[in-house]
């Protein structure tokens, strides 16, 4: 027979054994529950900018989840997430205008997603909304706006075709649940022929204008030499008239004064002509 001290020795390891087995035994359901909680995965997180669409079993739901952490019925219920921030969306449009030119434009368009309307975006349209509704909607009213303008206007009138375009994309769109933030045309361009007409008619434009500056220009020299021609001869008019017997008579004295002042008092000794006589008598006289 056993000893006591061994019997107490023995009772005592069956004890810290069964004690090791009932806490291994506690650490694993323990473990196990927190698999299956994580597993199953009763909590969501929708995050900034965005909603949360209720699906039980596959069917939307009237709730919409807003930013936070919110509770859900596993295996029942499925969140999806929508994002309802701004967007950006960038679209080619080609249209032709009221002459029939042909038109080739970039439309960029920022938009949302109204955040009580997810649910119904999310049933009836899906997440690709952009490809099935944005995309559409901007290329028909480009071309229905554009087909109400020749190409000249939608040149000149560009302010007024982005402010009908963005007004009636706001109509179309709104239908959707889907509000228009800002419209810009980032891009604008014609046929390579129309283009080279434009360039034509605007080089055409700058000569005639130069052309008809230098007619201008011409005339008004033409006019001022006619002016100077006027003067002249007016002038001329007026000395003729003014050019008398006695006048003429006095010039003849005056020059004959002025080379007797620059006389010397000697004769020349070679001659080639006449030699200048004034005749003192006359001088006299006068």
């Amino acid at each position: 027979m056993l000893r006591a001290d061994e019997m107490t020795k023995i009772q005592a390891q069956e004890k810290i054994k069964g004690f090791f087995q009932g806490k291994f035994k506690a650490a694993l359901w323990i473990f196990i529950g927190l698999f299956v909680f994580l597993f199953i995965n009763p909590f969501v997180i929708i995050g900034a900018g965005e909603r949360g669409v209720v699906l039980n079993f596959g069917a939307v739901q009237d709730r919409v989840l807003n930013e936070g952490l919110h509770f859900r019925v596993p295996i029942m219920q499925r969140i999806a997430r929508i994002d309802v921030r701004v967007q950006k969306s960038q679209t080619d449009a080609a249209a032709a205008s009221k002459d029939l030119q042909e038109t080739h434009s970039t439309i960029a368009l920022n938009y949302h997603i109204f955040p009580e309307k997810a649910n119904w975006v999310y049933q009836q349209i899906g997440t690709a909304f952009k490809e099935r509704i944005i995309d559409p909607a901007v290329q028909e009213v480009v071309k229905a706006v554009t087909a109400r303008y020749t190409a000249v206007t939608l040149i000149t009138q560009r302010e007024t075709v982005r402010h009908e375009i963005r007004e009636l994309l706001k109509q179309r769109l709104i239908t959707y649940n889907i509000k228009v933030d800002d419209f810009s045309i980032i891009n604008f361009q014609f046929s390579k022929q129309f283009t080279q007409a434009i360039e034509a008619k605007q080089t055409a434009e700058q000569l005639a204008m130069k052309a008809q500056r230098d007619l201008e220009r011409i005339k008004i020299e033409a006019e001022q030499k006619i002016a100077q021609a006027k003067a002249e001869a007016e002038a001329l008019r007026l000395q003729k008239e003014n050019v008398t017997p006695q006048l003429v008579r006095l010039r003849q004295i005056e020059a004959s004064l002025r080379a007797i002042e620059k006389w010397d008092g000697r004769m020349p000794k070679v001659t080639s002509g006449a030699i200048p006589f004034i005749e003192v008598k006359s001088l006299e006289e006068k």
